[in-house]
């Protein structure tokens, strides 16, 4: 294998990890000018992707040594709050490469290089999506209603269905996990990666959803195809697990998803304050809509939202930088982030609705698309009723 590709010297992740240099605001202009367009059109960004695979985006949790710019989750997190606020969509779909790389990145801080593999290939501008969800397991990474049979040399062949495949149209390696009943005594969940010019494994091409749709997470179908044991990365009970892999796949893949979503609010927010200013009332005999007490209400009630719900992602995205051990908390810790995030972000969008008025039900507005984009928040793993149940059990034991 080649050496990995050293950032050119221009690049501005070599120079600093500031989200308004990594991301400046005439990059976010053209995403934004773009979102509509692929919303509409139900099409892959594919000219933001290559705009931010050109600036180094993608290598973000890569190593400096390995040529990546080395920045850790708070400020991966801190860069995907500002993409969302441009594209929810794009920052959604590459938040699914950024959850591999973190997660690659978490285990070697804690000097686990299981996943070094993913740096590496990373380093070399692969691009890995998240092939973990299943029709049917709300188990999420506890079992799998995938197979994984093994070869009888260290690799498995992998035979079932993966949906939201985020990236679908563009990744080169895709992470995916199965179970192994060899050993019914003994049952295991095998955690490995597929490269997309291997047989065995399709695209169904049917993201057709309300919202999110640039994201292109279609229907992914394995047919029994094979995983070499140099890119089998764990094999795990089935069951909770207080592994590092898993502890790393929860850290990153909630942390993030919430910092997509965190970005989403705040455009929300400033859509609000936008229309609120813009526009004046008939009714107060032309003043500013800005000027009604009720209309100010509701701001404010979004600002509010926003302004508590940014210490919260920040915090926990160092925490895991820091190495610090919440031990079992993790869980509640995590999960309740995601939905806090995602639900906040909805209240936030629903307010700044309520102060747009009608125009923001146009499929030509902006907001109108974050109202669709939002409800995506809900599916994402693990869900509101799930994250109640494992606070709960945290809080109060196991139930009934």
């Amino acid at each position: 294998m080649p050496a990995p590709k050293p950032a050119p010297a221009s690049d501005p992740t070599r120079a600093s990890w500031s989200p308004d240099e990594l991301l400046p605001d005439g990059l976010l202009e053209r995403f934004r000018g773009r979102a509509a367009g692929h919303d509409r059109e139900n099409t892959f960004p594919h000219d933001d992707l290559a705009e931010l695979r050109e600036r180094g985006y993608l290598r973000a949790f890569v190593p400096t040594d390995r040529g990546g710019a080395g920045l850790g989750l708070e400020q991966v997190a801190s860069l995907q709050s500002r993409l969302a606020t441009a594209a929810p969509a794009t920052a959604l779909a590459v938040n699914m490469h950024l959850v591999w790389t973190g997660c690659a990145a978490v285990l070697h801080a804690r000097g686990d290089d299981s996943l070094d593999l993913v740096l590496e290939d990373a380093a070399h501008d692969e691009v890995f999506a998240f092939g973990v969800s299943e029709p049917g397991n709300d188990l999420v990474l506890f079992d799998s209603v995938t197979s994984a049979d093994p070869t009888g040399d260290g690799g498995y062949r992998f035979t079932g269905t993966k949906v939201s495949t985020s990236l679908s149209p563009v990744w080169t390696r895709l992470g995916v996990f199965g179970r192994d009943d060899s050993d019914p005594d003994s049952p295991a969940l095998v955690h490995g990666f597929v490269h997309r010019d291997q047989p065995g494994h399709a695209s169904l091409e049917d993201w057709d959803t309300l919202g999110m749709r640039a994201t292109q997470s279609h229907t992914t179908r394995l047919a029994g195809v094979e995983v070499p044991a140099s890119r089998i990365v764990r094999r795990l009970p089935v069951g909770p697990s207080a592994d590092p892999f898993v502890f790393a796949v929860f850290a990153v893949f909630e942390t993030t998803v919430a910092a997509v979503y965190r970005g989403l609010a705040r455009r929300a927010l400033e859509l609000a304050v936008e229309s609120a200013l813009g526009t004046t009332s008939r009714r107060a005999g032309g003043a500013a809509r800005a000027l009604d007490p009720v209309l100010r209400w509701r701001v404010a009630d979004a600002g509010l939202a926003v302004d508590g719900l940014e210490p919260q992602v920040d915090q926990i995205a160092r925490d895991v930088d820091a190495l610090v051990d919440h031990g079992a908390d993790w869980p509640r810790l995590v999960l309740g982030l995601k939905t806090r995030a995602t639900e906040t972000a909805r209240a936030v969008v629903e307010q700044a609705v309520t102060v747009a008025g009608g125009s923001s039900y146009r499929s030509s507005s902006e907001l109108g698309r974050l109202q669709r984009d939002v409800l995506a928040g809900r599916f994402h793993p693990s869900s509101t009723d799930s994250a109640h149940a494992t606070i709960a059990a945290a809080l109060l034991g196991p139930g009934a």
